[in-house]
């Protein structure tokens, strides 16, 4: 992922979810709304989750050190998975406990109509927000689909922004429904039920990202695509075969790749080291992202 792709779409979640949580804050105070409410703490939580996503990109730029010697390029997963949780415990377990008091101490809603205008243009500036992710993230998605995207995607950023303006823009929708939907049955329990389904989409987003990015932060390997690069790359004048490879992500942008290698017997030193440095130039040709490339040579015992 190209870092001003990843940051266009965070600094325009940003701004469009500090815009939204400003005047879903006011319309909850004039009309009373729990649904109001907890979209206001939903959109605090995503501007914060935006914050964190930045910092992370700045962190993961910083040079490799001495107690660090493969850099940091997982900080940006690291604050993805803060992402996540922030998103399940401020948003998800907030919007579950202020509905389900709600529908047990049930209260009408004053100035509906305020509450109807600010999620219609709340609705207006997520679906900007969501836009800007969804032609950022085209570049980067190829053939795949939207669901496997989001589930191959190397790079933390745009699916932790795509699935956050997706249930923004949902959430959005309960709340219109439960503050429509209490006005006309004059039931404003409904206010709380659909403050409940924010709380529950909510979590089930956080569960979501909090799998994907474990699966990066704990080191996953290069996709297919890749790893047949690689593959190609690695046999050719002076290497019979791959015995053996491993490849890890150290980052969205840099591969780690540790391969032992089959040499022809009877060949000399100077070959076997010019051989070695002949495939990690195809390999780093073929894949740029492989930058911390580990041969060993040995003999086909097969």
């Amino acid at each position: 992922m190209s870092a001003s792709g990843g940051s266009k779409a965070i600094i325009a979640a940003l701004g469009a979810n500090l815009g939204i949580a400003v005047i879903k804050f006011v319309a909850f105070g004039i009309t009373g709304s729990s649904s109001m409410l907890a979209e206001g703490v939903h959109s605090v939580v995503d501007s914060g989750n935006q914050g964190l996503l930045l910092k992370g990109g700045r962190s993961a730029r910083r040079a490799a050190t001495p107690e660090h010697p493969f850099g940091y390029g997982r900080d940006r997963y690291v604050y993805g998975f803060l992402v996540a949780l922030m998103l399940f415990s401020a948003g998800g377990l907030f919007a579950l406990y202020e509905g389900v008091e709600k529908i047990r101490h049930p209260h009408h809603l004053d100035s509906p109509t305020i509450a109807f205008v600010v999620l219609i243009v709340a609705i207006g500036l997520e679906s900007f927000s969501l836009r800007t992710a969804v032609v950022e993230s085209r570049h980067h998605k190829g053939d795949d689909t939207w669901f496997g995207f989001i589930r191959h995607a190397k790079n933390p950023e745009l699916p932790v922004v795509l699935l956050e303006d997706v249930a923004a823009l949902t959430g959005l929708v309960l709340a219109l429904l439960g503050v429509g939907v209490t006005v006309l049955s004059d039931e404003p329990v409904w206010d709380g039920i659909g403050t409940t389904a924010i709380g529950a989409l909510l979590i089930t987003v956080a569960v979501v990202l909090v799998i994907e990015t474990k699966s990066l932060l704990v080191g996953e390997a290069a996709s297919p695509a890749d790893l047949g690069r690689i593959e190609a790359g690695l046999v050719g004048p002076g290497v019979e075969r791959i015995i053996h490879l491993r490849t890890m992500h150290l980052g969205p942008d840099e591969l780690l790749v540790g391969a032992k290698l089959s040499m022809p017997r009877g060949a000399t030193l100077p070959q076997i080291a010019q051989a070695i440095d002949d495939a990690e130039a195809r390999v780093r040709s073929a894949v740029p992202s492989a930058r911390v490339i580990y041969l060993e040579p040995d003999l086909d015992r097969s």
